[in-house]
């Protein structure tokens, strides 16, 4: 069984442009250049979700941004 597929993807002829000039200089593929583009772009999406979890949360619990910063500064005393 096949672990990759082909996905086709349209952009504008300049971005094109851009990526190609980028995953030459980089001595990469489209394909690995775009791949990491889309694992960086997840892994900032995951953690903006977090954030936006964590700040639901400590407005839950009546907690301001001061309150956040010392709790996770004790946090890590305590982890030391």
């Amino acid at each position: 069984m096949k672990k990759s597929s082909v996905v086709s993807i349209t952009m504008p002829k300049e971005m094109r442009k851009v990526t190609e000039d980028l995953a030459r200089q980089e001595n990469r593929t489209m394909s690995e250049l775009i791949r990491e583009a889309l694992r960086q772009y997840t892994t900032y999406s995951q953690f903006k979700q977090l954030q936006r979890y964590g700040k639901a949360q400590a407005k839950k619990l009546g907690l301001k941004p001061s309150d956040v910063q010392r709790i996770m500064d004790e946090a890590r005393s305590e982890e030391k």
